[in-house]
């Protein structure tokens, strides 16, 4: 691929990220209020399943010709760069709010899946039956967060003696339904494709620059598939629909793990086989950030450009540590000593203090939304 070919695919696949972006949060946001489900809940499930479409079909592949390491290190990588850069700059371009139930409810899910993977993966394989148990975790989850927020909005009206029919629900019909099914499928079709075009220019540019497959792997892969994640995210916060930006995030974690990796599972040969290193680091590293999660969203309630810009910071690191790890780097004993004996206790204090001080004086959420 020549350089104007790497220039235009990667200006090209974002231009195509962010039209797809825009259907999607559009439709997503209309078959909300015609099915009577809240947005967070179409964030957590049609949203997320949709924009990790690329992850799937990654995977999927990669486990079909025999390449486990690529499919477990997409998702792994991909729910890293999730929470560590998505969330990062959708709460730099705007404050996210964060909704209770997702404190409550789907972080912990997203911890609880995050620790099943770590304990299926202990014996250095996924088998196809944990696989089957994957798959019909990802079934159950869907259909219980689409039938628990029918029955909260349904809940909420009654409270409130609204008895009148929404304006929105007047217009359901056909023609209403099929526009806003049209605005999916074209915004997952748009997102599929810009992040196709995206990954290939990236890869193609990391290969000119010298790095290697397993950088390229664990970092531009992996961040690459979750282009639609960022691009959906970002259209969803400057657009306000906070709900949709955040359960985006945490909704394809849980797809991730339950659904792509229970699949990739089923199709593989033997299962997929777990490298050493994938124990050891990059699956912790994903439990820790999953974690880290909670006394953040739990402080208020929010995602300030604080929080932000410490997401993005360990993000930068995380992916320059696999770069000098890679290269076996003269800089990687000391920049893993200043990770592990400074940066990494001094975050975990800062968070313990924000928890004990938000806890102590039992704040309210500051304009959290309602479960």
């Amino acid at each position: 691929m020549t350089d104007w070919m790497v220039a235009v695919s990667l200006v090209g696949g974002l231009a195509v990220l962010t039209a797809g972006a825009e259907a999607l949060v559009r439709g997503a946001s209309r078959l909300a209020l015609l099915a009577g489900i809240s947005p967070l809940a179409v964030g957590l499930t049609v949203v997320a399943y949709g924009t990790s479409t690329p992850e799937l079909v990654v995977s999927v592949k990669a486990g079909l010709a025999g390449n486990p390491d690529i499919a477990l290190g997409n998702v792994v990588g991909s729910n890293v760069f999730n929470v560590l850069f998505i969330l990062g700059v959708s709460a730099l371009v705007a404050p996210l709010v964060v909704a209770r139930q997702l404190v409550r409810l789907e972080v912990p899910i997203m911890i609880g899946v995050s620790l099943l993977l770590w304990a299926l993966a202990a014996d250095g394989r996924i088998q196809w039956w944990d696989g089957v148990l994957l798959v019909a975790g990802i079934l159950f989850y869907t259909v219980w967060s689409i039938a628990r927020s029918r029955r909260e909005q349904a809940g909420a009206g009654a409270a409130q003696g609204d008895t009148a029919v929404p304006g929105a629900a007047r217009t359901r019909g056909a023609r209403a339904i099929l526009g806003g099914v049209a605005l999916v499928a074209v915004g997952l079709l748009l997102l599929v494709v810009g992040g196709r075009w995206f990954v290939d220019g990236a890869v193609a540019l990391a290969r000119v620059l010298g790095v290697s497959d397993l950088v390229i792997g664990l970092t531009i892969v992996a961040a690459g598939t979750s282009m639609p994640e960022v691009a959906t995210s970002i259209v969803a916060s400057i657009r306000g629909e906070r709900d949709i930006a955040i359960g985006n995030v945490v909704g394809s974690n849980i797809y991730n793990i339950l659904a792509i990796l229970g699949v990739a599972a089923l199709v593989s040969e033997g299962g997929l086989r777990v490298a050493p290193s994938m124990l050891a680091f990059d699956i912790p590293v994903m439990i820790a950030v999953a974690v880290a999660c909670l006394p953040i969203f739990y402080t208020g309630y929010s995602i300030g450009r604080l929080e932000a810009a410490v997401f993005l910071a360990y993000y930068a690191a995380y992916a320059l540590y696999l770069i000098l790890a890679s290269a076996q780097h003269d800089a990687l004993p000391r920049f893993s000593v200043v990770m592990l004996e400074f940066a990494l206790p001094l975050t975990a204090l800062g968070i313990g203090v924000s928890l004990w001080r938000g806890t102590r004086k039992g704040r309210p959420p500051r304009g959290a939304a309602a479960a």
